[in-house]
């Protein structure tokens, strides 16, 4: 999609559709809308008359509107301009290009407000308009979406640099939707691995593919452990972000995510129903591949790594068991008493890896408790860091971002849990508070690190659609990513 500032007066702006928010009345009192005069006093009319309320996401469309040079105007409701802010907006823009979208638009223009101001409203607009045109139908052969918004045309504020930003932003998110949408038949962790390179070599990063058997030689127990029930051999996934003129600091964030392609749950299996949703235990990896790619657009100048381990956690004869002892690759050892807490015992060889390239600042980004939805719901990303300061910093990038991540415990109380007779860990902690001790179980693998585990299995699928997004994965992470590795030379 290209995008543009209008040089001429909103009036005179040619497009397929204009779109502006509209706002829900309070004490008595009616927002103007900025749509108002293009509509020749319309949008009043409908106001007055109670059809236009300016709820969130209801939309009025007017066709031929005779105060503008375009073909239609778009009301999309912002609810109460109190409650406003780019968040809302970028999921306004995202409802609007998919209402206009499936109407034929392809220049579709925005006019923007005063609210929020001019650089952040631009760029939530292009971001929300970038993701509202991802559908998640790319094997459907029939009732497939068609066409798209092609032109993006900005009336009233923004820089050309913000709005390419934005632009770049939702891309990457929409690739990381991409990558977990596709089923497990058609990316097991090699499929992945060859995508991520490509993603890499098109954005110029470098990527390195750790194969099995290079796996074994460095002694990557905890990741092997998980695949070796597959016909399909794991992989870890590389890829390096050096900037060209970096700043001062000696930050170098590492970026993990937990890429399982399908899982079963092993000999511990999972119950049959929804067992298909599994395709996106992969949903960390696809939020940090996204990210790379934004980072490599935007060039912050600090260096970053993402490390991916790839796996397929299956069921055969060769298939770990429960009260197997694995060595991970930091040399601690972990008695498996669930094969279905498989995405820890990935994510321990591959925050141990990260370490050793020299990163030291860490993020991980996993689906891995259903314990976390239990305690969050759908709505929030549970946080957890063993670090103050860095827990901090990763909260403030998911605030400026607009992603919801709620801050979790990580007290040493919980370390008993995960006792083991035999082993320095068992890789589960019993029935209470699974989420904290999954955390707790990656943390002995961060060490003295600045680390933070975003558990993700609540707010990385939509279950249903929504007015901005299908159903279907959400993306969620890149944003906030990429807003940390900014942040970090602030």
């Amino acid at each position: 999609m290209k995008a543009r500032i209008a040089s001429s007066a909103p009036e005179a702006v040619e497009a397929d559709a204009v779109a502006a928010v509209v706002f829900e009345a309070q004490d008595g009192s009616v927002d103007r809308s900025a749509l108002d005069g293009l509509s020749g006093g319309l949008i009043g009319e409908l106001r007055s008359a109670g059809e236009l309320k300016g709820k969130l996401f209801e939309t009025t469309l007017i066709h031929r509107p005779v105060g503008a040079a375009a073909k239609r105007l778009l009301a999309i409701g912002g609810g109460k301009r109190s409650e406003f802010n780019a968040a809302r907006l970028r999921r306004c823009a995202a409802a609007a290009a998919r209402t206009l979208k499936v109407k034929g638009v392809k220049r579709m223009a925005w006019l923007l407000d005063s609210a929020p101001s001019a650089d952040p409203a631009a760029k939530a607009v292009a971001e929300g308009v970038t993701l509202g045109l991802y559908d998640a139908d790319v094997y459907k052969s029939e009732d497939k979406a068609e066409g798209g918004i092609e032109e993006l045309i900005l009336i009233g504020a923004g820089s050309p640099e913000v709005i390419d930003r934005g632009i770049a932003i939702g891309a990457a998110q929409n690739f990381a939707r991409e990558l977990a949408q596709e089923p497990g038949n058609l990316l097991p962790p090699l499929k992945l691995a060859e995508k991520a390179a490509a993603m890499a070599q098109a954005a110029g990063l470098e990527c390195e593919i750790i194969d099995e058997a290079k796996l074994r030689k460095l002694g990557m127990g905890a990741l092997l452990g998980v695949s070796q029930g597959s016909d399909a051999p794991p992989a870890l996934i590389v890829i390096r972000y050096v900037p060209e003129t970096p700043s001062a600091s000696d930050v170098h964030l590492g970026l993990v995510g937990k890429g399982v392609t399908f899982d079963t749950g092993g000999v511990s299996i999972k119950p049959a129903a929804n067992m298909d949703e599994m395709k996106y235990d992969m949903a960390g990896a696809a939020a940090v591949l996204g990210a790379m790619q934004a980072i490599a657009a935007l060039k912050p100048p600090v260096r970053v790594t993402a490390v991916v381990p790839a796996a397929e956690n299956m069921v055969s004869a060769r298939a770990q068991r429960p009260g197997d002892v694995v060595t991970t690759l930091s040399g601690k050892t972990v008695e498996v008493l669930n094969t279905d807490a498989e995405g820890r015992m990935l994510l321990a060889d591959a925050l141990t890896y990260a370490q050793t390239l020299g990163c030291n600042r860490l993020v991980d980004a996993a689906t891995l408790t259903g314990a976390i939805v239990v305690a969050l719901g759908y709505e929030r990303t549970g946080l957890f860091s063993n670090d103050d300061e860095w827990g901090k910093s990763v909260l403030a990038a998911s605030e400026a971002a607009g992603e919801r991540f709620w801050p979790m415990p990580l007290d040493t109380e919980y370390k008993p849990y995960l006792k083991s007779e035999i082993a320095d860990l068992a890789n589960i902690g019993g029935r209470w508070g699974g989420a904290i001790t999954a955390a707790v179980f990656l943390g002995e693998f961060a060490n003295a690190t600045p680390w933070a585990h975003l558990d993700i299995a609540g707010t990385a699928w939509l279950d249903k659609p929504a007015p901005d997004a299908p159903k279907g994965p959400s993306g969620v992470g890149v944003r906030s990513m990429v807003e940390l590795a900014f942040s970090l030379v602030r």
